[in-house]
């Protein structure tokens, strides 16, 4: 039976916060909020999931602080349901290095909440700084009567009338001009300082405004600056996802739904000839010692 989530939202406003650094995390690439997200998950676990939608980021969202918020179920309820939700592909848990006030290090613990269901192979590539945002509208088209947008360039070139009458550049001289104004621009000059350098000293008569700013515009060309420092690449926050039963850390690949091989009741491969390594080695010895046994009776 789906779960109708719509009154959700009320009762998650006065959730408690984490502590700073900790608590819920949104992964990116979010659908839109719409009645039925969650529909497709069992009653409960609808419920919860809709109760952990509807709180804000850094929200503490651990069974304890849930039941709370929930008058239908209680903490152990909540946490089969967040089990639950992990291995739906809604929820992971990380832990994550990050920087202090104090600017030192230290590791937390975010749980972060997918409204849109994701499956192992997402969660890996979101452990490793690979996700591509998705679900991001795209800008409206621009309507066919609006004018193209003119450069920062070609801007302050037709703005130099403004400063002295005597510069009045027609749209073709404008557009001519452009790459030059644009280079002083890219060297770090600002359309203040560039007016200023090309109205400055004007002899008493202007017969040709475009030939003119052409002449100084190169000739009183600033220099390009020092380039800057590279900046250092980004780089993926440091991770390491969590069982969402147990908490021991762990790659992506060896925790499939969220949960170790132990809290999904695999047992582990058995020992070669069912012995432990220990044991293995031991009986190597004592073979040893009953092969050299004959050669002491002999002497």
């Amino acid at each position: 039976m789906a779960y109708d989530d719509s009154s959700a939202a009320p009762r998650a406003a006065a959730s408690a916060m984490a502590n700073p650094g900790y608590g819920k995390r949104l992964a990116p690439g979010q659908a839109p909020r719409r009645k039925g997200d969650f529909a497709h998950l069992p009653r409960r676990e609808a419920a919860i999931a809709a109760l952990i939608d509807a709180l804000p980021e850094g929200a503490a969202m651990d069974a304890k602080t849930l039941a709370k918020l929930s008058p239908d179920y209680g903490q152990a309820a909540c946490r089969s349901a967040l089990n639950r939700l992990h291995i739906a592909g809604h929820l992971r848990r990380f832990r994550e290095r990050v920087q202090a006030e104090d600017g030192g290090m230290r590791w937390v613990t975010r749980t972060y909440f997918s409204r849109t269901a994701r499956d192992d192979g997402w969660w890996e590539r979101f452990w490793a700084g690979d996700v591509v945002e998705e679900g991001v509208a795209a800008p409206p088209p621009m309507a066919p009567a609006a004018r193209p947008a003119r450069s920062r360039a070609y801007a302050a070139l037709a703005g130099l009338t403004r400063a002295d009458d005597r510069l009045a550049l027609s749209a073709a001289d404008c557009a001519a001009l452009e790459p030059l104004a644009a280079e002083w621009l890219a060297r770090g000059a600002g359309e203040s300082q560039l007016v200023s350098a090309l109205t400055a000293g004007l002899p008493p008569q202007v017969h040709a405004p475009a030939a003119l700013m052409r002449i100084r515009l190169v000739e009183k060309l600033p220099p390009e600056r020092e380039p800057e420092p590279e900046p250092e690449a980004r780089r993926a926050p440091l991770r390491i996802m969590e069982c969402a039963v147990c908490g021991v850390p762990g790659r992506p690949d060896a925790l499939p739904g969220g949960t170790c091989r132990d809290c999904r009741g695999e047992s582990r491969a058995p020992e070669p000839y069912g012995l432990s390594a220990a044991e293995v080695r031991a009986r190597v010895a004592e073979l040893r010692v009953a092969a050299r046994a004959p050669e002491r009776n002999r002497t």
